[in-house]
């Protein structure tokens, strides 16, 4: 019976495996060490970085404080469509703010599409 090939050697069959399952060498493990004893060197030269307070920042108005601002100081009664032209929303968000200030009487509706201030 003929031999189907040549035998494959250790060091061949160990090199596959770490190549393909990427696996650390020796030498590369060293390579790690070296750099991180060069990192924490620097960090120890330089020292640490100051510590800064977070920032604050100023938290965007609710949609609902700018059409209740927007009605309150409506002389009178305000239209929908009035409000609308004032805040640049869109129809649907603007239906829901409206809904929202009527609901916990921050507005009143004087008619359909008519508010005044409560």
């Amino acid at each position: 019976m003929p031999r189907k090939g040549k035998s494959v050697t250790f060091d061949a069959m160990v090199k596959f495996f770490i190549k393909n399952y990427q696996l650390c060498t020796k030498k590369d493990i060293e390579k790690l060490i070296t750099r991180l004893d060069r990192m924490e060197k620097l960090m120890k030269k330089t020292g640490a970085a100051p510590k800064s307070a977070p920032r604050k920042r100023k938290g965007a108005v609710p949609a609902s404080d700018i059409v209740a601002d927007i009605v309150n100081s409506a002389p009178g009664e305000i239209t929908f469509a009035e409000i609308m032209e004032k805040t640049e929303f869109p129809e649907k968000k603007l239906r829901n703010v409206i809904f929202r200030l009527t609901s916990s009487k921050r507005i009143r509706a004087q008619e359909r599409g008519v508010y005044i201030k409560a």
